[in-house]
This record gives structure tokens, sequence and C-alpha cells, in this order.
């Protein structure tokens, strides 16, 4: 079952339980995938956008939550900042499990392998691969550094 499927149903259990900030979220989840098909349509008719960029949607979400709430727990509102990590973990129930440290690493050295890179100049290559294959499971913002370190470790920097 694709993620939009899984969003549609618990949406529709949400809305049986009465679980407002549930029902509220999902809701939120649906309008963001709309407006990315709709952007992605550009005047040609119907066209559905696929799981991986529904979870690299989510992903996205997720982060923009965590910031606000970051910026809310600075300016001393933790019932916002309660609210937002609130949001966090219902969208989190769509993603697929993160990768921990050490299959990140695993994930990086693979892939520097399967691209061949060998200097920071494939460093794109490698990323894109990692997207590919770990849309939603990887937080990019960390793995960028662990690529570098990878590729510049055997003088390719």
């Amino acid at each position: 079952m694709d993620t939009r499927t899984q969003v549609n149903q618990a949406l529709k259990q949400a809305m049986k339980d009465k679980a407002a900030q549930r029902i509220s979220t999902l809701r939120l989840i649906n309008a963001a995938i709309k407006d990315k098909e709709i952007a992605a349509r550009g005047g040609d008719g119907e066209v559905t956008i696929g799981d991986a960029e529904v979870l690299a949607i989510l992903g996205k979400m997720t982060k923009q939550r965590n910031e606000s709430a970051r910026a809310y727990e600075e300016g001393s509102r933790l019932d916002l900042a309660e609210r937002e990590l609130e949001e966090v973990a219902i969208i989190e129930e769509f993603l697929p499990k993160q990768l921990d440290e050490d299959e990140t690493r695993a994930a990086v050295k693979a892939a520097v392998a399967e691209t061949g890179a060998a200097s920071i100049r494939d460093m794109g290559k490698v990323m894109g691969a990692l997207k590919a294959k770990f849309t939603g499971q990887l937080d990019f913002g960390k793995v960028g550094p662990m690529v570098k370190d990878e590729l510049c470790k055997d003088g390719g920097c």
C-alpha cells in the first residue's frame, strides 16, 4: 500500500475517532501532496506523484516542524513547540525507519563504491544515488559531511 493511501485511511480513522489534532495534521499532509501534484501538472491534465516524492514531502514537513519547535522553545512558547512536535510524531508514522549512524555510514560507503566516486567532484553523483535509494530514511544535512569525509579520506580533495 502506498503512503498516500495510508494517509487517507488514517484520516478516515481519525475522523471516526474525532481526533482533532490528528485530522488537522493529516489534512495538511494531503494538501501538501495535492500542491505538489498541481505544480507538477503544469496544465497537462492529471498527474499523480510517486511514493518517493510523497516521502520527500513528508521529510520536508518534518524538518520544518522541528525547526519551528526549536524556534518556539527559544522564544519560551512551549505550548506551540509541543504542538509542532505532536505534528512531527504524526507525520513520522508514514516515514520509513530512519537509518542509524552505522547504517548511514555503510550506505554512504556503498554509494561511493557503486558510483565509482573518486574525488569531491563526484559528491553530486553519490548524493543522487543516496536520495534515489534512501529518500525519507536519511537526514541529508548530516549525510553531506559524511560523503565529503568518505571522498576526502583517500586524498580526493
